[in-house]
């Protein structure tokens, strides 16, 4: 079966990034490997080592990630933008604010120079980009507003959506609890929700136009 690794910022993220995986390829039994943060196997509520931005770069950097190719099918590298500044991606050009896109593409770069370009040209067509504008709660945004600037929404993501998940829910993610985002972003397992809420969003609308260009065939282990 073709498998995933995934390096994200951290569990909370993965959570959400393979739900999205499972109702996009509409298979519950996905083989999705997390790479950075690795969790823990005793309580997978539990992650070791670090969980962070810098994290994401330090492994992209590093032998482990070379080696995890030889393993994966397929690599999905996730990092918000909410601090891009503080990796060296500016949010703004002499022209105004960049585009979700024009980011997007700025962080893209920033990775080919901290893979290398020369090992990157030999993976690049392993490596899934998911670049969340500017966090990863905006990709949640959708599945609890109907108005299209909120649906839309780039910034304060995690007070916008804190306000619905109160009335629906009566619990708030502030804490990063990984049984509240798994709660919500289940939804995404289901292809019909995500197939209907994806382009609400530009940088989850990426993300997806990002698996699509891969072609990707799931071979079940039973068709060998």
């Amino acid at each position: 079966m073709t498998n995933f690794g995934l390096i994200s910022e951290g569990l909370t993220d993965q959570i959400v990034i393979e739900n999205i995986l499972i109702g996009y390829f509409k298979n519950p039994d996905l083989d999705i490997i997390p790479l950075q943060p690795e969790r823990n196997k005793d309580d997978e509520n539990k992650f070791t080592g670090y969980g962070s931005w810098s994290q994401v770069f330090a492994y992209c950097r590093s032998r482990d990630f070379q080696e995890s190719f030889q393993s994966n099918d397929y690599i999905i590298i996730q990092i918000d933008t909410d601090v891009s500044e503080e990796y060296g991606i500016p949010q703004h050009d002499e022209n105004g604010e960049l585009t979700p896109e024009q980011l997007i593409e700025k962080v893209i770069e920033k990775f080919k120079q901290e893979i290398g370009k020369d090992f990157y040209s030999q993976c690049q067509q392993q490596i899934i980009w998911a670049i969340s504008v500017h966090s990863i709660e905006c990709w949640l945004l959708p599945l609890y507003y109907q108005d299209k600037k909120k649906k839309s929404k780039l910034k304060n993501c995690l007070e916008t959506l804190n306000k619905e998940l109160i009335k629906k829910h009566n619990f708030r993610i502030d804490a990063k609890n990984p049984e509240y985002y798994r709660t919500i972003s289940k939804q995404y397992s289901k292809h019909k929700v995500l197939m209907g809420c994806y382009k609400d969003n530009p940088s989850l609308n990426s993300f997806l136009v990002e698996i699509a260009s891969k072609e990707i065939v799931m071979v079940l282990e039973d068709e060998w």
